[in-house]
């Protein structure tokens, strides 16, 4: 067992509380070969699956390839992709239920810090009834730049009325845990979507795990 201790925790969404990035790639990369003509591979798709939806499609055809409109579009059918393929399987990663049961009951502050838009993070939080603990929850709509910019994180700290050094954040992605570093806290990394390995270059992970089975409340 490990034991986790903090004022408060903050979890980033997708890869963190469920384990559903695969689908988020298969609906990115439908919209982006399918539709948009991209001729991208799984691997060059999944690279790119960090921050806004609309810092996606820019990183990859450019600044001024879509209208603003054309976007909101694109990252709307992306996400009812998505949603109509992921639902069937949604369900909280492996031990998390009873690892928020028992900070909830500790007193620990928790808060959602995430780069999905509303739309995805209301799907997650209303089918598996979870928003009795995250009086927080940050989106992509909060933030004027995601990460690996520390906004989402210190957002999330500072309406929970925590010091970021009293956080510890819980991300799947390499680019959610320089989002943290660059915030100034630690982080526990899920390996469902990354390997161990991408995260080696960073100095504030307290450990790793594909789920929270053997975590407990400090």
């Amino acid at each position: 067992m490990m034991t986790i201790k903090a004022k408060a925790f903050l979890f980033d969404l997708n890869g963190t509380v469920i384990d559903d990035m695969h689908y988020h790639v298969v609906a990115w990369k439908n919209i982006l070969n399918e539709d948009l003509k991209a001729g991208l591979t799984w691997h060059e798709v999944k690279v790119q699956m960090y921050g806004k939806n609309d810092e996606v499609l820019r990183r990859i055809f450019g600044d001024n390839h879509f209208t603003q409109e054309q976007i909101n579009e694109l990252s709307i059918e992306k996400e009812r992709r998505y949603q109509q393929s992921y639902l069937p399987k949604l369900a909280l990663i492996e031990g998390l239920k009873e690892f928020l049961d028992k900070a909830k009951s500790a007193g620990i502050a928790m808060a959602i810090g995430s780069a999905a838009i509303p739309f995805n993070i209301d799907f997650v939080l209303d089918n598996l009834q979870l928003r009795h603990y995250f009086p927080v929850v940050v989106s992509a709509d909060d933030v004027n730049i995601s990460k690996p910019h520390p906004d989402t994180f210190l957002k999330c700290a500072m309406e929970l009325g925590v010091d970021p050094k009293d956080c510890i954040v819980f991300e799947d992605a390499p680019k959610g845990v320089e989002s943290a570093l660059n915030a100034g806290m630690q982080t526990f990394v899920l390996t469902t979507t990354h390997p161990k390995q991408e995260f080696l270059q960073y100095n504030n992970i307290i450990g790793y795990g594909n789920n929270y089975n053997f975590l407990t409340i400090g």
